[in-house]
């Protein structure tokens, strides 16, 4: 092996979910992710770094102006960024259409008029060459990014006419709120597109797919310590933690083949091995910023503990850096890398 990339400084994530407030035009079925108590919901909105994201999931054969019209009320509501299941507008002899077709001509309407992201997943037609692939949309309704499904489930879209083409690069997205990745169905079973959504610092991974996946999409977060978020065909919505708990699981909570699932997802906490932070730096940090920082978690069995910001302003992240304490994904990493050399692997 000649060189080795990977993440010099962590971009792990955190979580907690939140209530959002509702409007009054909110479904009665709608589920909103919510903690224990709402007063603490709302002292907690302004802490560390909250992302408000949105799952919109149905079943295939919704017209665009039905999808539309979902994306049109939940915008509406206050979203950082919302996102539709895979090939939202099914995939079919009629479905493929470019980035100015109609499907994302009207989602880049709606994330202008209501400044969010949206994640639009298409079955795109690029010169002749079919993706399955998810268009994220920034606040001014531009694309800002495009990623192809890197596995291609082949005995259906890699024998279709034409072919589903695999991309080619996983990759992930600076946007205003923090890094956002994505993967797609089939591509849960490939541990190197979660890995390397890892090594380029995903802080949130958005999954649409046309199933639920369960565990092995738990076992994604756990391994790799990064939210994940899904919106799919069932229609469903998974949501799990850094750490790998499940947050939430919505399921048809419409009732009438749609679920829409809405979180507030802090990007600031942050996880790391009790290696080399216990005790000394973990009691130092603490001792001296008690008031801007909380250590949330402790899993024993796994040696993790995951910090919070206590209050607006501070950043957890930012103090442990400060303190010294080295962020899991970046310990592994940089561990793999020693131990690598160890074995006479040649680095430049």
């Amino acid at each position: 092996m000649d060189r080795r990339q990977f993440l010099q400084s962590s971009g792990a994530v955190g979580t907690l979910a939140s209530g959002l407030s509702a409007g009054s035009d909110a479904a009665p079925q709608q589920r909103t992710v919510q903690p224990a108590e709402s007063q603490q919901a709302e002292s907690q909105r302004n802490v560390g770094r909250p992302v408000r994201a949105v799952s919109i999931a149905f079943r295939p054969g919704l017209p665009l102006e039905r999808i539309a019209e979902l994306v049109d009320q939940e915008g509406a509501r206050g979203a950082d960024i919302v996102t539709l299941p895979e090939t939202c507008r099914g995939q079919d002899d009629k479905s493929r259409e470019n980035l100015d077709g109609p499907t994302i001509s009207a989602m880049a309407a709606l994330a202008k008029k209501h400044r969010t992201y949206i994640a639009c997943p298409i079955d795109r037609e690029d010169g002749g060459r079919r993706f399955n692939s998810v268009v994220l949309l920034d606040r001014r309704g531009n694309v800002a990014f495009l990623y192809d499904k890197m596995y291609p489930v082949w005995q259906e879209e890699c024998l279709k006419t034409p072919a589903v083409r695999p991309g080619e690069s996983v990759a992930v997205h600076s946007a205003d709120f923090g890094r956002v990745g994505f993967a797609i169905c089939f591509d849960v079973n490939w541990a190197p597109v979660w890995q390397r959504l890892s090594d380029l610092g995903a802080e949130l991974v958005i999954w649409p797919s046309a199933y639920s996946a369960g565990k092995s999409l738990q076992a994604r977060a756990v391994n790799y310590n990064y939210y994940v978020l899904s919106a799919t065909w069932t229609p469903d919505c998974l949501i799990f933690d850094i750490d790998g708990d499940e947050i939430a699981h919505d399921s048809n909570n419409r009732g009438n083949g749609t679920n829409i699932t809405r979180a507030t997802l802090d990007l600031d906490r942050c996880i790391f091995h009790q290696d080399l932070n216990l005790p000394d730096k973990l009691d130092k940090l603490l001792k001296e910023k008690g008031e801007d920082v909380v250590r949330e978690k402790w899993l024993p069995m796994e040696g993790w503990f995951v910090l919070k910001a206590r209050r607006p302003g501070p950043s957890a992240r930012e103090l442990a850096r400060q303190y010294g304490l080295e962020e899991l994904r970046h310990y592994i990493n940089r561990s793999r890398c020693e131990i690598d050399k160890s074995r006479g692997f040649v680095f430049s």
